[in-house]
């Protein structure tokens, strides 16, 4: 692991296996930001970086480049007629957006939904303590974190947590966790489409949903909102970013 000092942010790298394309290494740049401004988080977002608990995180593999950054043109994107069936379906759902906050019943969630995709999908897990749920979701939020959370009859059944930034016009999709119970509902998607709805709301002109591998069983499916661009370099923090839209399909 190696790091460098950018003003108020410390910069470092490190190296490991890939979590999406088996027998592949990845290396991943990190930058720890005290008090980040939206300004300068819009600029990291640009480049191609996100941000989980105070850590903003960006993949710089040498001989790989299938983890794209993409980001939806929000006031371009329209409800497809699918779209508007799960939106429809899942009226009986309440939605709060709200500043991230911690309770027990949001931790057991958590814990019951990656339990379920260690069965399903093999992920690697231990249960998480209090502790551990505010370091990966209420630290590091500022003014731009927010959480959504969706109740149904009175229960908890999912939490996504994003950033917007308002005074940049950017909003980043972080993390979503769900009830299985519930999976007839298209929970996934629906979140999706909530936000991007949010996202009108708030009159942002791009929605971040993290990076995408074409095809990919597990990032494959955020390319069915469109439209939206995608980041054909990997710029540093000095560089120009160059965004294209995707027109395949």
């Amino acid at each position: 692991m190696n790091k460098f000092c950018y003003k108020n942010a410390v910069f470092y790298y490190s190296f490991g296996d890939c979590a999406y394309i088996s027998g592949n290494d990845t290396t991943f740049n990190y930058a720890l930001i005290e008090s980040c401004s939206e300004d300068f988080y819009n600029a990291l977002l640009e480049r191609g970086w996100r941000r989980f608990g105070e850590v903003f995180f960006a993949p710089f593999c040498d001989y790989c480049n299938k983890c794209v950054s993409i980001r939806q043109l929000v006031d371009e994107f329209v409800f497809s007629k699918n779209n508007k069936r799960i939106m429809s379906k899942n009226k009986i759902i309440d939605v709060v957006l709200g500043i991230p906050t911690y309770s027990l019943e949001k931790l057991e969630l958590y814990n019951k939904y990656h339990t379920i995709m260690n069965i399903k999908k093999g992920w690697e897990y231990n249960n998480i303590n209090r502790d551990r749920y505010l370091h990966m979701f209420i630290d590091g939020k500022n003014s731009f974190g927010k959480e959504i959370c969706y109740y149904l009859d009175g229960k908890l059944i999912g939490v996504a947590f994003v950033d917007i930034l308002k005074t940049t016009s950017s909003m980043s999709a972080i993390y979503f966790f769900y009830d299985h119970s519930y999976s007839h509902l298209s929970l996934g998607t629906f979140s999706i489409l909530k936000q991007l709805e949010i996202a009108k709301m708030f009159n942002i002109k791009y929605f971040y949903p993290g990076y995408w591998i074409e095809n990919h069983h597990s990032l494959g499916y955020k390319e069915r909102f469109r439209p939206f661009e995608y980041l054909i370099n990997r710029p540093n923090i000095y560089e120009i970013p160059i965004w294209k839209l995707h027109t395949k399909g």
